[in-house]
């Protein structure tokens, strides 16, 4: 399974993708527009693919990326050094709402902090 982003600006979203998720470049490919992959190689690829036109209305995905309660603000800290932007940390530690820069979001996640 491959995960395709769809963006107007590559290269300005993919950091905030490769932070948010915790990825790596590809094996020999580490250009601004190339895929990321999982380094310990468990999820799925992520590339990108360019749009020829901005899409109004609200992406329809999201991701959930849970990690460590010990990783989370530093997954935080490195989606938002990277371009994102943070939606809400309303609910954090349980989640974090971040979004990069053409407003695809993703949550950092935790199991602090839910209710049961």
């Amino acid at each position: 399974m491959e995960i395709a982003i769809d963006a107007m600006d590559i290269a300005g979203v993919r950091p905030f993708w490769k932070a948010v998720l915790g990825y790596a470049d590809e094996a020999g490919a580490d250009g601004s527009e190339d895929p990321l992959v999982d380094p310990v190689g468990q999820g799925p690829a992520v590339w990108f693919q360019q749009m020829d036109r901005e899409r109004p209305q609200r992406n329809r995905i999201h991701f959930d990326v849970c990690v460590p309660h010990d990783e989370a603000e530093r997954r935080v800290e490195g989606a938002l050094a990277a371009g994102g932007h943070l939606v809400s940390a309303e609910r954090a530690p349980a989640f974090w709402v971040l979004a990069d820069r053409e407003g695809n979001e993703a949550c950092v996640t935790t199991w602090q902090g839910r209710d049961s």
